[in-house]
């Protein structure tokens, strides 16, 4: 079972780090079987604003964006169809490591690029590489918190005895039995009927 980090910190955080809490857990019983990182792993993306396009001089299918990476204007050579003005995507600066390549300085069909404007696909989000993958939030900020990456995954491997502990109010519970920490559960709002009608429910299957 798979325990989201930041979720269950919000109903009980610990002083502990996520290593430290998983290490209590299984000493617990609560086998913490993994502690990993959500999505796939790169580093060096920022959220990027494209603030010009212009045609490639020498390719018919390239573009020439200047974006702004937070402080900094950079030229960045890009083939996708949906580049335009105004729009903010991840932005895969000189040195950035993704999943399959580490982004260096290319010169493209006799134009300079400074490093490289990305699909979902190039981030090893989805197999999408029809165009740039839009993003909100402050230009210069770190992309894996702009797409809700920037989290781990405590990775439960629960035994039969352990049934209180498969949900995450009852891994909460646990671990503020383990720490002390107060445990937090947030106020769940009742959904009000938006209709008065009754339906009648008859149970057919025979009893056993």
């Amino acid at each position: 079972m798979n325990i989201p980090e930041r979720w269950l910190r919000s109903f009980c955080n610990p002083p502990l780090t996520g290593a430290e809490l998983a290490e209590r857990l299984t000493m617990a019983g609560v086998e913490v079987e993994g502690y990993e990182p959500v999505g796939p792993q790169f580093s060096g993306v920022v959220v990027a604003e494209i603030v010009e396009v212009a045609r490639h001089p020498n390719a018919d299918k390239l573009t020439v964006c200047t974006v702004d990476a937070g402080g900094e204007r950079l030229q960045v050579v890009c083939g996708a169809p949906n580049a335009r003005k105004g729009m903010k995507a991840p932005l895969a600066k000189l040195g950035a490591r993704l999943p399959n390549l580490e982004v260096q300085r290319a010169t493209l069909r006799g134009v300079q690029s400074e490093g490289m404007l990305c699909s979902a696909r190039e981030l090893g989000l989805s197999d999408d590489h029809a165009g740039l993958l839009e993003l909100e939030g402050k230009v210069g900020s770190d992309a894996r918190a702009a797409l809700g990456l920037d989290d781990y995954v405590f990775v439960l491997k629960l035994t039969p005895n352990r049934a209180d502990c498969l949900s995450l109010l009852g891994v909460a519970r646990e671990v503020a039995a383990l720490t002390g920490a107060p445990l937090e559960i947030p106020k769940i709002e009742s959904v009000p009927a938006k209709s008065e009608t009754r339906h009648a429910v008859r149970i057919s299957a025979p009893e056993g």
